[in-house]
């Protein structure tokens, strides 16, 4: 796994454990953690569809049902945060991270490494979603 993928991607883990840490030390910040949170991981929901877009159409005959299926995050995610609460927008988007994961994981012409790294990161995410649903609300 390149190590520089690796570390941008931890990285990326912090806003996803931050606010509930953030939260349940200043529970006045509750509320705003909690839109963070939200946010956040639709921005990342959005980003992994458009990851998978961008590997499909670099091919020379991008298969569409792929490329149809690469829209989808982008629309669950904004779906997740209009039409529910936050905190049930958090357990939506846990489940939409975790259905990705097993989309990449099962997928043929991704890296090697790959699956071990959205298996990673996919772990803190959905844990830093499920502790904000059950400390922040």
């Amino acid at each position: 796994m390149p190590r520089v993928v690796l570390i941008y991607g931890l990285l990326g883990v912090i806003p996803f454990a931050a606010p509930a840490l953030c939260g349940a030390l200043w529970p006045a910040c509750k509320p705003l953690m909690l839109l963070i949170l939200t946010l956040y991981a639709a921005l990342i929901l959005s980003f992994l569809g458009g990851a998978r877009w961008g590997l499909t159409v670099a091919a020379s005959r991008p298969d569409p049902l792929t490329v149809s299926l690469a829209m989808l995050p982008t629309l669950v995610a904004l779906a997740l945060l209009v039409l529910l609460t936050p905190t049930q927008a958090c357990l939506g988007l846990a489940a939409a991270l975790l259905l990705h994961w097993l989309w990449d994981i099962a997928s043929s012409g991704l890296p090697a490494w790959y699956p071990r790294l959205r298996t990673i990161l996919t772990a803190g995410a959905v844990a830093g979603l499920l502790a904000g649903a059950a400390i922040l609300p």
